[in-house]
């Protein structure tokens, strides 16, 4: 088992050049949030932008669209129809297909704060984009049993998720743990899953052979709701930049996930300095996005 180091993540992290610009650095697309959820999908969208893709996409809820449009400037909002309870409906597949075409995006978001939506199903099937899948998208792929796509995936099931992607009790201990990170790494056919916790795991397959990254920062700060899609956001806008520059493989895809959750823990720890891990929200972790990056530049060991 690797070791995640400052080292590693600050080799990792994507370049940015004096001379780029926003084209330069990926277009993410989120597609995420419900009327009960509507917060997943904001923390998702600002992550992603903070962590420095070049243009961030939010497909959302059409009632939910105008207040968050101006609660995230920064971020380009597509508003999509939804059920009577507040989820995307079946029917946006036609509106975002075509905004996809429009949009090209680099990488796809799929299930923070989406719940039960019936676009979910199809939105897997169909899409064929380098992705990731979280929250609402693994459940749907948990009663799919449908792992494997042509593009690398990065999958970033908790230990519940994990346990129903593989039919299986919840991990309790290391071993448990690092064992479904490997089933499930096994399963996903050149892409990364990233099973979270404490020592949070990132495992890949290659050549039949896989090999597992172990995170050093984090703690009981990031343990609150909301921290999830901020690690899925942070995840998916380090791998925009890196597979624009690099190609979207496997091997980006693994960069983006080595260096994403040494930063995410880091931002955690950082925002547990000044208010506690008891009072550290989401919204907080994205704040030291900015401040983890900078102290794994400025001094690698």
């Amino acid at each position: 088992m690797h070791i995640i180091t400052r080292r590693l993540a600050a080799d990792s992290l994507p370049v940015r050049t004096i001379s780029a610009h926003k084209g330069s650095f990926g277009r993410v697309l989120v597609v995420a949030g419900s009327r009960t959820m509507c917060g997943a999908g904001y923390l998702c969208a600002k992550s992603a932008l903070v962590s420095g893709a070049g243009l961030v996409y939010w497909a959302l809820p059409q009632t939910l669209q105008p207040a968050f449009a101006a609660a995230l400037p920064e971020a380009i909002t597509l508003p999509l129809p939804e059920t009577s309870g507040g989820e995307i409906a079946a029917s946006a597949w036609k509106t975002l297909s075509l905004w996809m075409g429009k949009i090209r995006p680099s990488v796809l978001v799929v299930g923070p704060g989406m719940g039960n939506s019936p676009l979910l199903p199809r939105l897997l099937q169909e899409t064929d984009l380098p992705s990731v899948w979280d929250a609402g998208a693994l459940d749907v792929l948990a009663r799919m049993q449908r792992f494997r796509s042509s593009k690398p995936v990065i999958i970033t099931p908790h230990p519940g998720e994990a346990a129903r992607l593989l039919h299986v009790p919840v991990a309790m201990d290391v071993t448990s743990r690092v064992q479904h990170a490997t089933q499930l790494a096994d399963q996903l056919n050149g892409g990364v899953c990233v099973l979270k916790g404490h020592d949070t795991l990132v495992a890949v397959c290659r050549d039949k052979k896989t090999e597992i990254w172990r995170n050093t920062t984090g703690g009981p700060a990031l343990a609150k709701g909301g921290s999830g899609d901020v690690l899925a956001g942070l995840l998916a806008g380090l791998w925009a930049q890196l597979g624009t520059a690099e190609g979207f493989t496997t091997d980006t895809a693994v960069k983006a996930c080595v260096s994403g959750v040494y930063i995410h823990g880091l931002a955690g720890d950082l925002a547990a300095q000044g208010r506690s891990s008891y009072s550290v929200l989401a919204s907080h972790t994205i704040e030291h996005i900015g401040p983890a990056v900078r102290q794994i530049q400025g001094g690698k060991k």
